[in-house]
């Protein structure tokens, strides 16, 4: 074999193989990176996995705040909680200012893992206004409406369907 055929050769084995070490590495990272969403029916019934189950994933837990769920001790940062999605609920335990907007009855995403039966957040995200739910927990909390033969709440906060925009009107460009 020629000499620079032999070396264009060596170059390109020694680019694939930089090219697969740099896939395989972003691919590790990114997965450890990622956390699915859970509802509380979901972890319940082993639907999650038994990684979530048994506390050694990092996942998000969507529903909504249960009704005279929330405990908080005198002059303690933990809180207590139990998330809904309409089938099942599950107790919380978060360390921490919650935010502004948390409350009972209201839509929150939080992020942790489980320990024993009770899901431990790092982080707890509530709804931003009246109408938002994040779309995961509103296309499971729908299916969990339908199977209880539940009607779901309307999307709009008078009752009335939102008025569609007007053609010429501006747009948010976020």
């Amino acid at each position: 074999m020629n000499p620079s055929r032999k070396r264009r050769l060596w170059f390109v084995l020694a680019v694939l193989a930089a090219a697969s070490i740099a896939a395989v590495l972003v691919t590790m990272a990114l997965q450890r990176n990622v956390a699915y969403l859970y509802t509380p029916a979901e972890v319940l019934r082993g639907a999650a996995g038994d990684k979530v189950a048994s506390g050694d994933t990092v996942f998000r837990l969507g529903g909504m705040v249960a009704a005279g769920s929330f405990k908080r001790a005198e002059g303690s940062m933990e809180a207590h909680f139990r998330v809904t999605d309409g089938d099942a609920e599950m107790p919380v335990r978060y360390t921490g200012i919650l935010p502004d907007l948390f409350r009972e009855k209201q839509a929150v995403v939080a992020t942790g893992r489980m320990q024993g039966d009770t899901f431990v957040a790092e982080q707890v995200l509530a709804k931003h206004d009246e109408t938002y739910v994040p779309k995961e927990v509103a296309d499971k909390m729908g299916l969990a409406h339908k199977k209880h033969g539940v009607a779901e709440p309307d999307a709009s906060v008078d009752g009335k369907a939102p008025a569609a925009a007007p053609a010429d009107a501006p747009t948010k460009g976020y």
